[in-house]
């Protein structure tokens, strides 16, 4: 499932290459990457659609990845950070940095990765109790996330019509502004992350097991589950501080890889996969497939696709604590 994915992704980043309003061919494309092409095509392929393509990748990857880690620390599948609050933070230092203090590009990443942060540190003292439960954690976050919306809210409100549109379109979440400084950046910190994520995943399979189990295995529980949440914490903020809260993208990774391949795997490859996937297919959707030539932004298709999962999740979940 794993070399399935990765093929599915190789087949949407070639249609990403070749489609749009200049068509290219994949043998022009390959020769393009390769060092050949002509000016036109070097042109829309490397500064056009390969940094979006690449933007895609990466910040999908991270997404999926933040979310396979934050439900399973958790033990709930609600508990992704566009849910808990963590997106919203970064919303909120990002919008701030641009209608009050007036900054722009690098600037703006940085202050929502330090808003990402901030929230995270916050909910996790918060719901410290002689440890972190899953729910407490996850309600806090939702309490957290409605105090951000409403300080977004009267941002927005008392913001110029002009700087409120920019700061709207970063809030849907947008890889249309990719450049290739902001792409090393955010390559740079995962590169760091990523490989983080995956040395705690021995600890993250002895802590489903519970806190007496994963003790037992030589596991120490509550410092294991803080550096995991932590890696994921960090994941989220840098992906929403490269590309803005793309809606959802974490809350589904996790979940449809799990069901792809095994319940119970922790599939952190397949996560970073499905994320990487789903952002690439949803923004490939966003271009070429709506009617009347309408481009929105990519968290435009992920949020209606992941509103509708979460009514799914709920209404199940409903019926399950019914019976």
């Amino acid at each position: 499932m794993t070399v399935a994915l990765a093929a599915a992704l190789l087949a949407v980043a070639g249609l990403t290459m070749t489609l749009g309003a200049f068509d290219i061919s994949p043998s022009d494309v390959a020769r393009v990457l390769l060092g050949g092409g002509e000016g036109i095509e070097r042109f829309v392929v490397l500064d056009l659609r390969l940094p979006r393509l690449t933007l895609g990748l990466l910040v999908g990857a991270a997404f999926g990845v933040a979310g396979a880690v934050f439900q399973t620390v958790l033990g709930n599948p609600l508990a992704s950070p566009d849910i808990i609050g963590i997106n919203w933070g970064a919303s909120v230092a990002a919008v701030t940095g641009l209608l009050v203090l007036g900054v722009a590009g690098a600037a703006v990443s940085l202050m929502a990765f330090g808003g990402a942060l901030a929230v995270a540190v916050a909910i996790y003292l918060l719901a410290w109790r002689d440890g972190v439960t899953g729910y407490r954690f996850v309600l806090i976050g939702v309490a957290v996330g409605f105090m951000a919306s409403a300080a977004l809210n009267y941002l927005l409100t008392r913001s110029d019509v002009r700087d409120a549109q920019s700061a709207l379109v970063w809030m849907v979440g947008s890889l249309g502004g990719a450049d290739w400084a902001q792409i090393a950046v955010t390559a740079v910190a995962l590169a760091v992350l990523l490989p983080a994520a995956g040395a705690l995943a021995g600890s993250l399979a002895a802590l489903q097991l519970g806190d007496d189990a994963a003790t037992g295995l030589g596991v120490r529980a509550e410092r294991a589950r803080l550096w995991l949440l932590v890696a994921a914490a960090g994941l989220a903020a840098v992906a929403t501080a490269a590309a803005g809260p793309v809606a959802f993208v974490a809350l589904v990774s996790a979940p449809i890889a799990r069901r792809l391949v095994g319940t119970g795997s922790l599939a952190l490859l397949p996560a970073a996969l499905t994320g990487a996937l789903v952002v690439t297919l949803a923004d490939l959707v966003a271009q070429h497939a709506l009617p009347g030539g309408v481009q929105p932004p990519v968290g435009v298709v992920t949020g209606a696709v992941g509103a509708s999962y979460l009514l799914w999740l709920l209404a199940v979940s409903d019926r399950g604590a019914a019976r």
